[in-house]
């Protein structure tokens, strides 16, 4: 048995982007048939209107979105479901994502489907309910990005990549925050500094280890013993995706 510690702060903050609440599963969720009009800016990923993603002419099984899903998160589901099938893997999410934000690496969309893919679906795909959700989030962590991407530059350094974690409630070390940066660097060359697409991987490892640590750790204590099986369970799907 390994004793593993956190960081000082243990305030696991309710306020990072959310990943979807599965405790209804095998409730199937329809769409209502009204909704506000959309009146959103185009970069605004807020839900409008309710879209059917499961229709006569859409065939699929039994997948719908949440009801007042943006049409525009439908329209990019929709443009890279090519089978109708009323899923996406790796490569139809990258593209899907591109649509409506920048391009994604493989990497980063490795780490999106594994924290936000049903966990009981062993296969790596994503259906409407997890989609939604992903989209919105990471409409969340443009905001966040933006807030403290002060000069407008399109990227962040390390202490601004601090500040907008610590805004989410993830205090995390110095020591730590230097090693997870390490490897980013900018067209020039320089080093710790991130675009969106590595804002939101570092994000993603940050939130999604945190997230399996509160597993372990349900008093919030700041610390938790686990298995070594357990720990690599944990730790090795954020470093080989």
């Amino acid at each position: 048995m390994s004793s593993f510690n956190r960081f000082p702060s243990h305030n696991y903050s309710p306020s990072a982007p959310p990943v979807p609440d599965y405790s209804q599963q095998g409730q199937q969720q329809k769409p209502s048939s009204q909704g506000p009009s959309y009146q959103h800016p185009p970069n605004s990923y807020g839900y409008g209107p309710s879209a059917s993603y499961g229709n006569s002419s859409f065939p699929t099984q039994g997948a719908y979105f949440p009801p007042g899903t943006h049409p525009e998160i439908v329209r990019s589901f929709q443009m890279v479901d090519k089978d109708r099938s009323g899923f996406i893997d790796e490569m139809e999410l990258q593209a899907a994502l591109s649509s409506g934000y920048q391009k994604f690496s493989l990497r980063t969309i490795r780490l999106l489907m594994f924290l936000f893919k049903n966990p009981n679906d062993s296969s790596s795909r994503m259906g409407p309910t997890e989609f939604a959700a992903l989209w919105n989030s990471l409409g969340q962590w443009r905001a966040t990005f933006e807030r403290f991407d002060r000069d407008r530059s399109g990227k962040i350094d390390s202490f601004e990549l601090r500040d907008a974690l610590y805004s989410l409630g993830y205090m995390v070390p110095s020591s730590v925050l230097q090693l997870l940066i390490s490897k980013y660097e900018d067209s020039s060359g320089r080093r710790g500094v991130l675009d969106f697409d590595d804002f939101v991987e570092c994000g993603v490892i940050v939130k999604g280890l945190t997230e399996k640590f509160k597993e372990k750790d349900p008093r919030y204590t700041g610390s938790a013993t686990l298995t070594y099986d357990s720990f690599m369970s944990m730790i090795i799907p954020f470093l080989v995706a």
